[in-house]
């Protein structure tokens, strides 16, 4: 128990308010993503009643265009959000993780083609990148996950490189060497978990970035496909009756904006927690 509260993630959320409530405002909607259809009092896909009811003790978010509830659908697209994010933020640091490792432990000729594939995929921005492997794939879940988990592929694969040329150069890791410790078990017993703090406070910025990215590619109509409710389909939908019903498309813009909007705050605080510079700096 002492070491938990001597650790400086549980420190920074103790100390800052605002560490804090991004930190609950997160968990909330994990906890909505883990348990919102369970929760969602009507069908996502049912037609209910008359289309574009403002929102009421019946249907409390109102209902859509073709009579559908809101708050069920902004429910059931909280899981489809956050599922597409981490999925999308585990391709991208698996591969470009295996990548940086490989690039920046061996040097020579691996570094230079797995950094020209990495310069190759940064030609393009992420979303365009997106938009190309939908195109290649088609629309849908599954190839949207895979659509942005590929674009967060370079970040990740540049990240750790640098992180392992610096930690190559640290006596721990010419001392393993020494005592005759093979590649794999340098880079997996030695390597990885030093860099555990960098990742957490990348992925954090990158599960962000994931979410707004599905949300642009459903509200292009790209990413996840009807009857299924995303947040960027919705706000897609309801922008064409904002005059009569702006209820549509304000809750699922309002849902995305807080979401990312406290993923950023909570790694900010991550990184304010595990960079001893920041913190130092934090007390003087």
């Amino acid at each position: 128990m002492a070491r938990f509260r001597d650790n400086p993630l549980w420190r920074e959320l103790r100390r800052s308010r605002i560490a804090q409530v991004s930190f609950f405002i997160t968990l909330l909607y994990a906890l909505l993503a883990l348990f919102g259809p369970a929760l969602a009092p009507y069908s996502a896909t049912e037609m209910l009643t008359l289309p574009r009811q403002a929102p009421s003790a019946e249907y409390w978010f109102g209902t859509d265009e073709i009579g559908r509830d809101l708050f069920s659908r902004m429910l059931i697209s909280a899981r489809v959000a956050l599922t597409v994010g981490f999925v999308a933020v585990g391709i991208g640091l698996v591969a470009g993780g295996v990548m940086g490792v490989l690039a920046g432990y061996f040097g020579g000729w691996i570094d230079s083609v797995l950094m020209r594939v990495v310069d190759v995929l940064l030609a393009f921005p992420g979303i365009l990148l997106a938009l190309a492997v939908i195109t290649f794939l088609g629309p849908g879940l599954t190839n949207t996950m895979i659509a942005i988990g590929i674009g967060g592929i370079p970040g990740y694969a540049r990240l750790v490189r640098g992180e392992v040329l610096s930690l190559l150069e640290r006596d721990y890791v010419t001392a393993a060497k020494s005592l005759g410790a093979n590649d794999l078990r340098v880079m997996v017993k030695h390597l990885v978990p030093m860099m555990a703090s960098s990742i957490l406070v990348y992925s954090t910025a990158q599960l962000a970035r994931a979410i707004l990215a599905e949300a642009g590619l459903s509200y292009l109509g790209l990413g996840v496909q009807l009857p299924q409710p995303s947040w960027g389909g919705m706000i897609a939908s309801g922008q064409r009756f904002f005059l009569s019903a702006p209820f549509m498309a304000i809750y699922p813009g309002t849902a995305i904006m807080v979401l990312v909007f406290a993923l950023n705050l909570l790694g900010d605080a991550f990184r304010d927690a595990l960079n001893p510079q920041l913190r130092r700096a934090g007390t003087k």
